[in-house]
């Protein structure tokens, strides 16, 4: 495409549209070499930190792209059509940043996490998802802070990562066993990652172990303190402003395989049963998208006030999303028949990667679980 033409259709598409256009063929060409070598996205991660891609959400007063919310959703889509490592990764440090924004606008901790994202374009890890309601790890008391040991599982980016944003245990000696909130540099001294990410799927993702000995954890940075076991308020605005953002990654990844399918099943029709299972796919797709476009319009742009009916809310329509999209992934595989478990085609990383949505918070019969006791009246996470 000529440069005119480029810059005069950039002129008239949003910015993400733009960064997408840019990237997203250069992602997809990788996808299938990081798969086979089961190695994290470098090269996709340096381009998006070229492009400033790991500050634009924060606002431009601060520093950052001035993304929204909605715009961040849609490309991380995007890039879910072409490299869902990416996009998954992408994700992590997304929700730790929009959950940032979000506290900043309602007067709570959050300025500070943007700006050490916009000087160098830091990289933040989650854990919080596996953590869950007691989190793991313990904290020691000692001067100036806090001495912490654990293992933290998943930590999706690691390898690129600057800031781990986690969590673990304290008891403290008036208010009783406690989870604390904070964040740490990856690079302190104590923190190596343990290499143990060799997973069906999301291969790139660079999934890893991070583990932590007697790290040093500045009073500072803690941001939570919050009864060990118990739902906390905090898990309403993390999981609405998280589950959007992780969803858009695999609806695009079912995006992918739905194309791929309508392709190759175009080219054979011999009994009129492809039409129907193309037929069937399709209408999971618009179950995964509709679920996804309502999830991302709850959040109002992090205008949100959420509370626990929200967060159900979101979790039911996360299950919505994870079903749909596996069932689109093996729709598209019934439809092509045996050509599309040949791995050159690249439907069959496809069907592996949309199987690690169902492991985000929460899988189905948590959530259901979770939705019928909260609709019986019920504490929604107690153990009876």
């Amino acid at each position: 495409m000529p440069v005119a033409e480029r810059e005069r259709i950039n002129s008239l598409q949003p910015a993400w549209k733009e960064v997408l256009t840019e990237l997203g063929p250069r992602f997809a060409k990788r996808a299938a070499e990081y798969d086979s070598a089961n190695e994290f996205v470098t090269e996709n991660y340096a381009e998006m930190r070229e492009r400033r891609l790991f500050s634009a959400l924060v606002p431009k007063v601060l520093g950052g792209g001035g993304f929204s919310y909605s715009e961040v959703c849609y490309l991380i889509r995007g890039l879910g059509r072409c490299c869902g490592s990416t996009a998954v990764t992408f994700s992590m440090h997304a929700h730790l940043l929009s959950a940032a924004l979000w506290g900043h606008r309602h007067g709570k901790p959050g300025e500070k996490l943007m700006r050490s994202v916009v000087n160098g374009e830091k990289v933040l890890v989650s854990t919080g998802a596996n953590d869950w309601l007691s989190s793991s790890g313990s904290l020691q008391r000692c001067d100036g802070g806090y001495l912490f040991t654990g293992s933290k599982p998943f930590a999706s980016g690691c390898l690129a990562g600057d800031f781990l944003i986690t969590s673990g245990q304290y008891n403290d000696p008036v208010a009783g066993l406690q989870v604390l909130h904070f964040s740490i540099p990856l690079s302190s001294k104590g923190i190596h990652v343990d290499r143990v990410w060799n997973a069906l799927g999301m291969r790139g993702t660079g999934s890893h172990t991070v583990v932590l000995e007697n790290v040093f954890v500045c009073e500072q940075s803690v941001t939570l303190r919050r009864p060990c076991g118990e739902y906390h308020q905090f898990w309403n605005a993390s999981l609405v402003v998280a589950l959007p953002l992780i969803c858009a990654a695999y609806v695009g990844v079912a995006e992918a395989a739905a194309e791929i399918a309508r392709v190759e099943a175009a080219s054979y029709r011999e009994d009129g049963i492809n039409e129907v299972l193309i037929g069937e796919m399709e209408n999971e797709l618009t179950t995964a998208q509709i679920a996804l476009d309502s999830m991302i319009s709850s959040v109002n742009d992090l205008e949100v006030e959420p509370g626990i009916h929200e967060a159900n809310r979101t979790l039911i329509r996360k299950t919505l999303v994870a079903d749909a999209v596996r069932r689109i992934a093996s729709k598209a595989l019934e439809a092509i028949g045996g050509k599309g478990y040949v791995r050159a085609l690249g439907l069959e990383r496809l069907i592996r990667d949309a199987e690690a949505a169902q492991f985000h918070p929460m899988p189905a019969k948590k959530q259901q679980r979770f939705t019928g006791r909260l609709a019986m009246g019920l504490d929604p996470t107690a153990s009876s």
